[in-house]
């Protein structure tokens, strides 16, 4: 009942709540976006939600509008050149995903689950496959962004996911809503180049 019903209810609520709450500090947000580099205040990508259906999902633009869209953040050569001043802030506190509270209105996402993959990461939502986490609705934070965030490999990333699944629950949830600000204000796991650099940075290092 919880997983199908009280869940979503919670999440129509706590969105709503968080959008008149938050809706000044995001103008101011919005506004800063758009007088500290050009283009539109807000980023669109195609993303994978529930049963693996895409859907567009927003978030206020951290990279210039050069960069090329829909690439996985950990594919870009430098990834650190394409961030735009403010953007590197926001997304070290993760401001810059407070236009998902909008698509958790609609339904499309969820205050927790599996962080939504992009619509051409094959291999991470074959991953998420193995474990079922493909058929819950994506999240705005999750177990795995708790427990290692961009450090965290494909296959690593996946199977946490699949203990959300496993776990799913109200106490499964608090534990990854609470655990989500002691990530956010320690910026425990952000790593500018994304998916497993830490292990790619320790692969290198013993090579040399």
């Amino acid at each position: 009942m919880y997983r199908h019903f009280i869940k979503r209810l919670l999440d129509f609520i706590l969105a709503f709540l968080a959008l008149l709450l938050l809706s000044i500090p995001m103008l101011l947000v919005a506004i800063i976006v758009k007088l500290t580099s050009k283009g539109p205040v807000f980023f669109w990508q195609k993303r994978v939600g529930l049963h693996k259906k895409t859907f567009r999902m927003p978030k206020f633009r951290s990279m210039y509008t050069e960069t090329p869209s829909d690439m996985p953040t950990h594919l870009l050569q430098d990834p650190a050149k394409w961030i735009t001043p403010v953007g590197k802030f926001l997304r070290k506190t993760s401001l810059d995903e407070l236009p998902q509270l909008l698509v958790i209105l609609t339904g499309k996402m969820s205050f927790i689950g599996p962080r939504p993959a992009l619509w051409n990461q094959d291999d991470l939502v074959a991953e998420r496959e193995k474990y079922g986490a493909n058929d819950v609705r994506p999240g705005l934070t999750g177990w795995a962004q708790i427990n290692g965030r961009d450090e965290l490999p494909i296959p690593v990333k996946a199977k946490l996911d699949g203990e959300y699944v496993e776990k799913i629950g109200f106490i499964m949830d608090i534990k990854c809503f609470f655990g989500t600000f002691v990530a956010v204000f320690s910026a425990k796991g952000v790593v500018e180049g994304g998916t497993g650099t830490i292990e790619k940075e320790s692969k290198t290092n013993e090579e040399e």
